[in-house]
């Protein structure tokens, strides 16, 4: 679930959005199934009944957050004047003591994704990165323990 940031990147806010629309139609065809299970009879041994009502649940509630959540998100959709330095929406290339390099991108916490490397600004590691600049070390202290690192690029660009 979402951390305190309110920020989030143009395709992030877009993305939920269509989430959203998304469940809207589901819940519609969910709506219809489950009244043709309801109109079976008796409903406390109907699978398909209990099945769509428990899936009706999950979507409300998924729809529910979204109409809470969209309205309290700031789109950040620009680059900061001083690209330099590490902000929000930067993909950050760091080298860690052994000579490993990672890609990180710095996003907000409705958007991270751990299979892409994209982090969220509310974690350990985009706190300690943000503010920092090129050729900067940093000691980053995550569950994993410490981890002292290089900052070797710094992008607001998608890596190609």
């Amino acid at each position: 679930m979402a951390g305190k940031s309110p920020y989030i990147t143009r395709e992030g806010y877009e993305s939920l959005r269509e989430e959203e629309a998304e469940l809207w139609k589901k819940r519609r065809r969910v709506v219809k199934i489950l009244a043709a299970a309801a109109a079976e009879g008796d409903r406390s041994e109907n699978a398909e009944y209990i099945y769509r009502k428990k899936q009706l649940r999950e979507m409300d509630r998924r729809i529910r957050y979204l109409q809470k959540r969209i309205p309290e998100l700031k789109c950040v959709e620009n680059p900061p004047h001083t690209t330099g330095q590490v902000f929000f929406g930067a993909w950050v290339t760091l080298e860690d003591e052994n000579g490993e390099e990672v890609t990180y991108r710095i996003v907000g916490a409705d958007e991270f994704l751990p299979a892409k490397n994209w982090i969220s600004v509310d974690s350990p590691m985009a706190r300690a990165l943000l503010g920092k600049c090129l050729d900067e070390e940093l000691l980053v202290h995550t569950p994993s323990g410490a981890k002292e690192l290089l900052v070797l690029a710094i992008s607001y660009q998608p890596p190609d």
